[in-house]
């Protein structure tokens, strides 16, 4: 294997399906096989993953991030994106912009009968919080809430 600043994914490890979402919410990423790029690079500031969904399997809950912006790049396959503005076909060499602070949720689901992957680079600014678009949970303070600010158990 290359030493950094070269690595070559095939040679790390995926994190498959983990999550720590609350237990009503984690079979939703079921299928899900993520690579992280950059922490094995020491990149501190942006997160980079390689992300391989399965047919069937979402990216993540629909969501959006109060203060860290997201970019999705599709390298292989196709991706179903999903906002408020309904759904959008992503295909191989497509790419999405997340901004930050803009309340619109996003996730992408894999609807074909192949795997697909993309590419997703995410910022790490700090005191960000996360609103989930179609379920009762946000994240504030390191951890996932109700709407009504009772911890999820």
């Amino acid at each position: 294997m290359p030493n950094p600043p070269v690595i070559d994914p095939a040679a790390l490890t995926a994190d498959t399906g983990a999550t720590d979402y609350p237990q009503p919410f984690r079979a939703q990423v079921a299928g899900r096989h993520r690579v992280a790029l950059g922490d094995p690079l020491g990149l501190t500031n942006f997160g980079v993953n390689l992300t391989r969904l399965a047919p069937g399997a979402s990216s993540a809950l629909r969501h959006w991030h109060s203060r860290q912006d997201e970019f999705v790049y599709v390298v292989e396959g196709e991706l179903t994106l999903v906002t408020d503005a309904g759904e959008t076909l992503l295909t191989a060499g497509m790419c999405a912009g997340f901004p930050h602070g803009v309340a619109d949720g996003h996730r992408l689901i894999n609807r074909s009968d192949r795997p697909a992957s993309y590419l997703e680079v995410g910022d790490r600014s700090g005191g960000d919080e996360i609103d989930y678009s179609d379920e009762d949970m946000v994240w504030r303070d390191g951890a996932y809430h109700h709407r009504d600010g009772t911890p999820w158990k």
